[in-house]
């Protein structure tokens, strides 16, 4: 009979390393479903708190606002310069500059890039909230007084944050676009009619930026919070529940940004062409 093969001890332990991260993953990804479930739930059956909502719209989107704008305007204004030069060493006509730019705006880099940047501020916040209410108990004296965190914590964050990734979207991505076009005339003397142009951008790209939206909403207050709401410990939880909420955050909306992009182009193909 022949023997079976011997794994080696360091094969042995880098196939153990990927076994156990596999297990972690499908476990939080199960856990993080499970919240998702429930907020949908008491979306439609839960309590009706127009102000905390409102308190959680001003904190995601008031306050993310100054600095996601600034970021997209640094963005657009690199991106417009990059993109001039590269195509001066193709061809001399910029005419198309900003028509593909705007189409890079609407269809990917707005959404995503805004997500990112709540996903950094706004996912690192939730989570080191929830967190530091989970290690003092107080999440405990909520179920003790027979109300669940996630209708009363959860919820009001779910929906301001899809509310506000649309609203940031669109503002963040129209100074992008702005700052985008002043660079455009300052760097290669392009008028503001040359290069605002829409014939680039059509329905399904617009389809596909505003289902980043709400995905990336809907994701990043899901993983912040089950971060936070699975922290077990003292302050080193709220610290580490911190980390995988922003790593977690922005995982997915690079995953989400992969599946819409790739299931936009299998059902309709290059549609605008």
């Amino acid at each position: 009979m022949s023997e079976a093969p011997v794994v080696s001890e360091p094969r042995r332990r880098v196939l153990g390393a990927l076994g156990e991260a596999g297990l972690e993953t499908t476990r939080t990804v199960s856990s993080a479903y499970g919240v998702f479930v429930r907020t949908l739930y008491y979306l439609v059956r839960g309590r009706h708190e127009p102000g905390a909502i409102a308190r959680q719209m001003y904190e995601i989107g008031n306050r993310s606002l100054v600095f996601v704008s600034l970021v997209m305007g640094f963005v657009g204004v690199i991106l417009v310069y990059q993109g001039g030069i590269q195509t001066q060493r193709v061809l001399p006509d910029l005419s198309q500059l900003g028509a593909t730019f705007l189409e890079l705006l609407v269809r990917d880099l707005a959404p995503s890039l805004a997500a990112l940047m709540v996903a950094t501020r706004v996912g690192a916040g939730i989570a080191a909230e929830l967190g530091s209410m989970a290690v003092t108990e107080q999440l405990d004296a909520l179920r003790l007084s027979a109300a669940d965190p996630v209708d009363y914590l959860v919820k009001p964050r779910f929906v301001a944050s899809v509310v506000m990734l649309f609203v940031l979207t669109i503002v963040s991505g129209t100074v992008a676009y702005a700052c985008g076009l002043v660079g455009a005339q300052v760097f290669f003397e392009l008028s503001p009619r040359s290069f605002v142009d829409l014939s680039l951008v059509d329905a399904v790209y617009l389809g596909s930026g505003l289902a980043k939206c709400l995905a990336y909403g809907a994701a990043i207050p899901i993983l912040s919070a089950h971060a936070g709401l699975t922290a077990q410990g003292g302050s080193n939880a709220v610290g580490a529940a911190t980390t995988r909420a922003v790593v977690h955050s922005s995982l997915a909306v690079i995953a989400l940004d992969f599946a819409i992009s790739f299931g936009a182009h299998a059902l309709f193909g290059d549609f605008s062409r």
